[in-house]
């Protein structure tokens, strides 16, 4: 897995790792309130032989020290010992529970023995060590005195002495709390990467051009009211307005010596916006005043025509079937400049339609009375319809749903596409929620200005205007110009100053309607005390 993949997998789950924070977190603090504190103490001891002068005997004093001390560790958690302590202390404990509350261990090769005991009380714990020590020396100098001597040739000495704790060794609720959620983060960290392993669906521009070999040409935002009408509105301004637009700018550039004309739109895919895509490209080329024909060669599942309206029952398969002509069925739609092409009634063998020769003779035909050919094809993997009808156009757009087309799709579809020798030029991805990260500048909008709103001023003075226009019959527009004041019109004044004759001639003050002049005169009235 690349180092990048990793970074966009850990970009994708980082609501993985925080979880995995927040539940290490909780988890260790709900442990660190359930355990109960444990206090510890410490004591070392020193183990030595009776002195002597001679030198040698130092020597093998020390070493005799040294291999005894090893044993002296395991005597340190003996169950006489235990017992010896419990009954001094009278503990209400067992020598196996005290066994397991003291730990001996050797310092390496020294003749040092650290002893550690823990326990839930600092004074027990503090008593406890103290009596281990104690009892410890009177055990070893009466197992290593001889029999025949009075004194042990081996001495205990404590050189360090155990001290009442004041807080508690366990559990440690500044470091436990912050090790549980560094636990749980890589966790989470973890559980992202694999599932970023798991999910190949295309979630950025650079995975999707690398999958298809191709540029990636434009993004298409979610939008509730495309979902419902799969058509923008014409000239409009909106985010998804502008991907399509973005898409047909770049289309347009790709290859500037020889344009492609005759386009097909298709996925690898069903259901991933493919016939939306097409019918919204053809309306954003048609607005820059291109000659546009849109052609439904989903015989399947069409879609296109019914989008923009136009009667579906005839069309493509009319004409390869030859019971029409290219003429019959062309439908134009808004000023003329985009013609629909329906595919038509169902046919029964669409795949041997679409790469007949009779497709490649409409497809020709097309190409000569329209500046841009658009065909919404058929999706690549399901079916094999559109690998004939590649190779008779000029390139391919390869459409991808965010978040749902595999990676692994996209590649297969490449790969189809390469066999047939069809030239990809980009693809697009679709759907694509507003605040991802490959929505690109449009995420953070930009339209027209908003229209000037009128000054109070005006307000106030289009109320005496009013009176005016009452009095003389005049319009109240022309009473506010009389009354000097500076500003637009308000929406209401604006709609009557472009009232008309029929003919396309302003009407005069006297040639209004009378609803207007009524209406004056009861707001004059209304303002009267």
């Amino acid at each position: 897995m690349p180092y990048a993949e990793y970074i966009r997998a850990l970009r994708a789950g980082w609501w993985l790792a925080v979880l995995g924070a927040l539940l290490g977190a909780g988890l260790a603090t709900a442990v660190v309130m359930a355990s109960t504190p444990l206090y510890e103490t410490n004591t070392r001891l020193f183990v030595s032989t009776v002195g002597t002068d001679d030198l040698a005997t130092a020597v093998q004093g020390s070493q005799f020290s040294q291999e005894r001390v090893a044993s002296y560790a395991q005597l340190l958690e003996s169950r006489d010992l235990m017992a010896t302590v419990i009954d001094r202390l009278d503990l209400a404990t067992t020598p196996d529970e005290l066994q397991s509350q003291i730990e001996a261990t050797v310092v390496p090769e020294t003749v040092l023995l650290d002893v550690t005991v823990t326990d839930p009380e600092p004074e027990r714990a503090l008593a406890i060590t103290s009596s281990v020590a104690d009892e410890f020396g009177e055990l070893v100098t009466r197992l290593e005195t001889p029999e025949d001597a009075t004194t042990s040739p081996v001495r205990i000495a404590v050189v360090a002495s155990p001290e009442l704790p004041t807080e508690p060794s366990s559990p440690r609720t500044a470091r436990d709390v912050p090790l549980g959620a560094a636990l749980g983060l890589l966790a989470g960290m973890g559980a992202a990467v694999l599932r970023g392993r798991r999910d190949t669906a295309v979630k950025d521009d650079d995975a999707t051009a690398t999958a298809v070999g191709a540029p990636v040409i434009g993004d298409i935002v979610t939008d509730a009211q495309l979902a419902e009408a799969h058509v923008m509105r014409p000239y409009d301004t909106s985010r998804v307005a502008e991907g399509f637009r973005q898409v047909r700018a770049n289309l347009q550039f790709l290859r500037v010596d020889q344009p492609p004309r005759v386009i097909l739109v298709s996925s690898p895919l069903a259901g991933e916006g493919k016939s939306t895509l097409t019918v919204n490209l053809a309306l954003a080329l048609s607005e820059t005043g291109l000659s546009v024909t849109l052609v439904e060669a989903d015989l399947r599942r069409p879609r296109a025509a019914r989008y923009l309206g136009r009667v579906t029952g005839v069309g493509l398969t009319n004409i390869l079937s030859g019971t029409a002509d290219l003429d019959d069925v062309l439908q134009p739609h808004g000023d003329g400049r985009l013609q629909v092409l329906a595919s038509g009634p169902k046919a029964p063998n669409p795949g041997e339609l679409l790469s007949s020769e009779a497709m490649s003779q409409v497809l020709a035909q097309l190409r000569t009375r329209s500046d841009v050919v658009l065909v919404d094809g058929p999706p690549l993997l399901p079916v094999a319809d559109a690998v004939g009808l590649a190779s008779r156009v000029d390139g391919v757009v390869i459409c991808a749903r965010f978040g749902k087309t595999p990676r692994e799709a996209l590649e297969s579809s490449r790969e189809v596409l390469d066999r047939v020798g069809a030239s990809v030029l980009g693809a697009v991805l679709t759907m694509v929620p507003p605040r991802a990260r490959t929505t690109g500048a449009y995420a953070y909008g930009y339209s027209d200005d908003p229209p000037d709103r009128p000054r109070s001023a005006h307000r106030s003075g289009s109320r005496a205007g009013r009176r005016a226009a009452a009095a003389d019959g005049s319009a109240p527009e022309t009473a506010v110009a009389a009354s000097g004041v500076d500003g637009p019109p308000s929406a209401d004044d604006g709609r009557t100053a472009t009232a008309g004759t029929g003919d396309g001639r302003p009407v005069a003050s006297a040639e209004r309607p009378q609803s207007t002049s009524r209406a004056a005169e009861d707001e004059e009235t209304a303002d009267r005390p």
